[in-house]
């Protein structure tokens, strides 16, 4: 650092990590040690949900009286000039190298690994996330140091937050010319969750002092055991899947058991291994990856998201555990959870039976009446007792769901998937596997439903107009675009370049 300069420091943060505390306690660890300090904040963008740069510089008093006045202080980072970041998350590390405050030749970047996903990789149609090791490369390349590892992890076992974990690793760093005593006193002089505090900016220091500023190697996972379920008609499915199909296709096969015994009954699960017995027994030369493609998505369609399916998983008691620990809300807090829903009149007749439903859609005067109703969005707590006894009896539903003009629709569009799959396998096995893999196009629940089911129906209808003499290639090619863009705009551009349209 230049010794006529400012120390300039800049901390990314999202709302509720602690971001301001952090900078204040760098303030408050200039001020008590002889260093003049200020602090400024700059709102980040909305799809960080609240992330915020906070900026600090420090400049030593007794520079400031010997230069005969008080000296002038930035009030944002600037380019290529910051000497150290810090960094909530690995997005957030990702973003200051992309604004360029972080540099080779100056810049001492410490970040947390974990990701706290935007909404822009949480909505997209295909898999959106960032790449994280790409993240951590970029990074360790624009550093002069780059010191890393999981701070949330940390902070969780330590009963405290990021921040505390953030200020022990800037500690343990050496980067400010501050004791390990000196920064400990900062904590103390906070006088709020001072022992937690304490407990994570140690684990944080001794980490960084040991010279572990990398991840810790992920331990080897222990071999799964076999599950041995007390309900007979539960175990007669699990041994079912040992007897009758490969072992490699075991794991999958038992996750898509579990999951639709929890979506629907025991009964149900039974049908998808009666499905997934029919393409076993198409006997591919393929190392079973049509086995193991179909097993996953035929698990994910056959428990497809209605409103009952929503509705249930909205009020688990391990959703509102996990609310609870992510807002890390103390014994005492109370947690209000408030959902926004907005159901329109075809999901509230796909969640009746299905000719209660067929009348609603088709009715006059009472289907504008519950089309007025739902005309505007409303918000429900589902922590409060009224809350969640209605989205418990919107739960209910399910009970009825094979009854619904939902479950026939879905029904027939996974029959008509599995048909093509056997009768493609038979030519083109490479092919089968492409159409396999288009039910990622089918996911979520509303108009993301709406529009991911067109774009499959758009890929199956080109698929089917090709025959077995499409490329899988050029099957992917048109998966790939319409995963890319929920309109349709490139995928149509795809279809029109292939003359399928």
């Amino acid at each position: 650092m230049n010794a006529t300069q400012p120390i300039k420091i800049a901390i990314l943060a999202m709302g509720g990590e602690g971001g301001g505390v952090l900078a204040d306690w760098i303030v408050d660890l200039g001020e008590h040690n002889g260093y003049i300090a200020q602090t400024t904040s700059v709102p980040g963008v909305a799809q960080r949900t609240g992330a915020t740069i906070y900026y600090v510089e420090l400049y030593p008093e007794a520079r400031a009286k010997a230069d005969g006045g008080k000296p002038v202080l930035a009030l944002m980072p600037l380019p290529g000039d910051v000497d150290l970041v810090l960094a909530s998350e690995l997005m957030e590390a990702g973003r200051a190298v992309q604004r360029g405050l972080v540099t080779q030749d100056r810049t001492t970047l410490i970040a947390s690994t974990h990701r706290v996903y935007s909404i822009a990789e949480k909505s997209a149609m295909g898999d959106g996330r960032v790449d994280s090791q790409q993240l951590v490369n970029h990074a360790n390349k624009a550093a002069k140091r780059f010191i890393r590892f999981d701070m949330a992890q940390a902070a969780e076992q330590a009963g405290s937050v990021i921040s505390a974990v953030l200020f022990g690793a800037l500690a343990g760093s050496g980067v400010l010319p501050f004791s390990r005593a000196q920064f400990e006193a900062t904590v103390e002089r906070g006088g709020v969750g001072v022992k937690p505090s304490l407990k994570a900016f140690g684990g944080a220091f001794e980490w960084v002092q040991s010279g572990s500023e990398a991840d810790a190697p992920t331990a080897a996972l222990p071999a799964r055991a076999a599950p041995a379920p007390k309900d007979p008609q539960v175990r007669a499915l699990v041994e079912r899947v040992q007897r009758e199909f490969p072992e490699f296709a075991h794991f999958l096969l038992l996750e898509g058991v579990r999951r639709l015994i929890d979506y629907q009954d025991v009964a149900y699960a039974g049908i998808y291994l009666d499905r997934m017995a029919k393409v076993h027994a198409l006997q591919l030369n393929d190392g079973g990856r049509l086995v193991e493609s179909t097993a996953r998505h035929l698990a994910l369609w056959m428990s497809y998201e209605d409103t009952a399916r929503v509705a249930a998983l909205k009020t688990r008691s391990t959703r509102f555990e996990r609310v609870r620990s992510e807002s890390s809300a103390k014994a005492d807090q109370v947690v209000a959870i408030n959902e926004y829903m907005h159901p329109r009149l075809q999901e509230i007749c796909e969640t009746l039976p299905g000719g209660i439903g067929r009348w609603l859609m088709n009715s006059g005067v009472p289907r504008r009446i519950v089309e007025r109703m739902t005309q505007k969005g409303r918000v429900v707590q589902t922590s409060s007792v009224h809350g969640y006894l209605l989205l418990r009896c919107v739960a209910a539903a399910a009970r009825w769901r094979r009854s619904t003009t939902r479950f026939a629709e879905e029904n027939r569009f996974i029959e008509q998937w599995l048909e093509r799959i056997a009768q493609t396998a038979a030519i083109n096995p490479a092919l089968a596997l492409e159409i396999a893999e288009c039910q990622r196009l089918v996911k979520g629940y509303s108009d993301t439903h709406v529009r991911g089911l067109r774009n499959y129906e758009l890929v199956m209808g080109a698929a089917q107009r090709a025959g077995s003499a499409l490329a899988p290639a050029t099957l992917r090619e048109l998966r790939d675009a319409a995963l890319a863009d929920e309109h349709g705009n490139k995928l149509r551009d795809v279809l029109a370049r292939y003359a399928l349209a």
